[in-house]
């Protein structure tokens, strides 16, 4: 019996078994596709952050209740954050600083909202080595700059949250925020 040329099968021809062959090839990857998207999909899915971590992504803060020269402390992402109403000298003062001569060089208007620049956010976390500051609370020590002052090593900061002396290499952090309303601010 003779053969066809291309296939090894007598008596067939060589398109047909060409086509079951390529069906066959296509099934079997198209199988370990769906196989491997249904291994992945639990896994890449899992490493998203759950309910509770996306919660605390953001928070809001009734501010109403603040007046000036006053701070309070709250919690965002599980550490401090400073909010601080300044007052018209504190604001003052912060300008007449010459910005050439920090260490970390910002104005108070880079670190606070246009039209709300006596709002004041700042993470509430030294960025020497972590320790909280005092200054927002009622009676604390606000250090020689009318600020903040980090009890551990001495770091001290002005009414703008910026360092000024001690060891702190930088600025207290100011996170992402906006205002919701005039009398609510959102974190993060």
């Amino acid at each position: 019996m003779a053969q066809d040329a291309g296939t090894d099968i007598p008596g067939h021809i060589a398109g047909d078994g060409v086509r079951r062959r390529d069906f066959i090839n296509i099934a079997a990857v198209s199988a370990a596709g769906v196989g491997g998207l249904a291994t992945l999909v639990p896994l890449i899915s899992q490493m998203a952050p759950s309910a509770d971590v996306l919660a605390e992504s953001s928070t809001e803060v009734d501010i109403s209740q603040i007046k000036p020269g006053q701070a309070i402390k709250g919690v965002f992402r599980k550490q401090p954050v400073f909010i601080r109403n300044l007052t018209p000298k504190e604001i003052a003062e912060a300008d007449a600083v010459s910005v050439s001569s920090l260490r970390d060089p910002q104005t108070l208007a880079e670190r606070t909202k246009e039209g709300k620049e006596n709002w004041l956010i700042t993470m509430g976390v030294c960025t020497h080595l972590g320790c909280v500051p005092l200054g927002a609370g009622e009676g604390e020590v606000k250090g020689e700059f009318g600020g903040y002052f980090c009890p551990c090593h001495g770091s001290s900061y002005d009414t703008a949250a910026r360092i000024r002396k001690g060891p702190a290499p930088k600025n207290l952090e100011v996170p992402e925020y906006s205002f919701t309303t005039d009398t609510v601010v959102k974190i993060g």
